[in-house]
């Protein structure tokens, strides 16, 4: 199959904002956030299937139907700019965006398949095919801090390819975003000009959490390195996601959530192949990425765009490796989310926000170490550019001992998107426990 598809990149182009960004706005400071977040490139990829007749529709109308969306996609995403225009700005080293209106990317291609081919047994080597960069890209090397690729298939799908750099901007940010474009898309073909669902706000760095002065306080090494791995996606529907839940009920936690009760089932699997192939009974940690907009005591969070998210870090003793059951688990996940609310409630300053990090990176050279980020309850599955909603939704993020959430299509269930060393995921993809709430791999179609 990777070697059947064939991903030809039409054009190249620069989309600005439709209008200046005024003079008042040119300089984005960073948050200590934004200072500490990785320079590589999130992704992420919305399918639009076809709506017509692929047998029905000649060449000219397939070429037509290709040109009207392009020039949807770049004219609403113009505009979508104005309201985001740090996107199209220029990263300043480690303090500041300027809002210049450098533009982002915006990439056409064509795909000589139809998406039902990549759909079927959906392959990440394969998907990294539609993306505009690699996630190991800088913004440096890309010239801009979001790409955009719009994917054609033969058959009249779509498959829209965003590439957004770390620096600036979370999932949560992301979604956002998204949401917003997609809105001003829809509208065009409408007489209804309220299309942008928030009003962004970029100032977390001069309320909240302030930059942090690397003179003083040097980053932690947060080395990304991509070892030699397998990432496979275990897809848990949304009855076993209920059943997994009702398992995970104890005393300490009688309302576990699905994303508590998937986390806690894959860190137990995980841990379990590595102690089997190791043959080494080591302390466990389990880090998931967690918003702050719900925590912060201030009005309006959910408008604050950049990274605002903090580290929940949890960990299961070496004595308790062997024998630990799966309510225990979930009560440690439960028990790390308290005391992070509690921590980060009345905001952190940098030097406090850089002790964390630093803290974090020191421990997990020590022990086993699995990091989560879940993308659940993003409403990526809603973005209508006026073609419908997508059919499905993916990221590509492949890192050892990482893994990836994001919702099923009906939002209920979790796709999980885990990538572990080649022995290790030898025994997790096999392992009796996770297979009984978990399918590896299934048709999106």
């Amino acid at each position: 199959m990777a070697s059947e598809m064939k991903v030809e990149v039409i054009y190249k182009e620069t989309i600005k904002p439709s209008s200046p960004t005024p003079s008042h706005l040119k300089t984005t400071q960073l948050s200590v956030f934004d200072q500490l977040a990785p320079d590589v490139f999130v992704p992420l990829l919305l399918f639009y299937p076809s709506n017509i007749n692929s047998d029905a529709v000649d060449s000219i109308d397939h070429h037509s139907s290709v040109n009207e969306r392009s020039n949807i996609l770049k004219a609403s995403l113009s505009e979508a700019l104005t309201h985001f225009y740090p996107f199209a700005g220029t990263f300043q080293y480690n303090v500041s965006i300027s809002c210049d209106d450098h533009g982002v990317a915006f990439l056409q291609a064509h795909v000589n398949c139809p998406m039902s081919k990549i759909l079927e047994k959906p392959d990440f080597e394969i998907l990294r095919q539609l993306l505009p960069a690699s996630q190991g890209s800088s913004q440096a090397e890309t010239g801009h801090l979001l790409l955009i690729q719009a994917n054609f298939f033969e058959c009249g799908g779509l498959a829209i390819a965003v590439s957004s750099s770390h620096i600036i901007i979370d999932g949560y940010t992301l979604s956002t975003f998204i949401q917003s474009w997609a809105a001003v898309a829809l509208a065009s073909s409408t007489v209804s000009t309220d299309h942008v669902l928030l009003t962004p706000k970029f100032d977390v760095a001069v309320s909240l959490f302030p930059q942090l002065d690397f003179l003083n306080s040097p980053p932690p090494a947060m080395e990304l390195v991509e070892e030699k791995c397998i990432s496979k996606r275990f897809v848990f529907e949304a009855s076993k996601a209920a059943a997994l839940k009702s398992k995970a009920v104890s005393t300490s936690v009688p309302n576990p959530t699905r994303i508590e009760s998937v986390s806690a089932l894959i860190w137990k699997c995980a841990t379990a192949a590595s102690r089997s192939n190791s043959g080494v009974v080591r302390q466990s940690v389990w880090s998931t990425n967690a918003s702050l907009r719900k925590i912060v005591q201030r009005p309006l969070a959910e408008n604050l765009m950049g990274n605002l998210v903090g580290m929940i870090v949890v960990k299961i003793e070496a004595s308790e490796v062997v024998d630990i059951d799966f309510p225990s688990v979930v009560a440690k996940l439960r028990k790390g989310m308290e005391e992070f609310k509690e921590k980060y409630a009345n905001g952190v300053s940098g030097e406090e926000a850089c002790g964390f990090m630093k803290d974090f990176v020191d421990r997990i050279k020590r022990v086993d170490n699995y990091h989560c980020s879940s993308w659940c309850r993003f409403p990526f599955y809603e973005a209508n550019f006026g073609w419908g909603k997508p059919l499905w939704v993916c990221q590509t993020i492949t890192m050892k001992n990482v893994a990836m959430f994001t919702d099923t299509r009906d939002g209920e269930g979790i796709e999980a998107l885990v990538t572990l060393s080649e022995e290790d995921m030898a025994k997790f993809e096999c392992d009796k426990e996770l297979l009984a709430y978990a399918s590896v791999n299934p048709t999106v179609m």
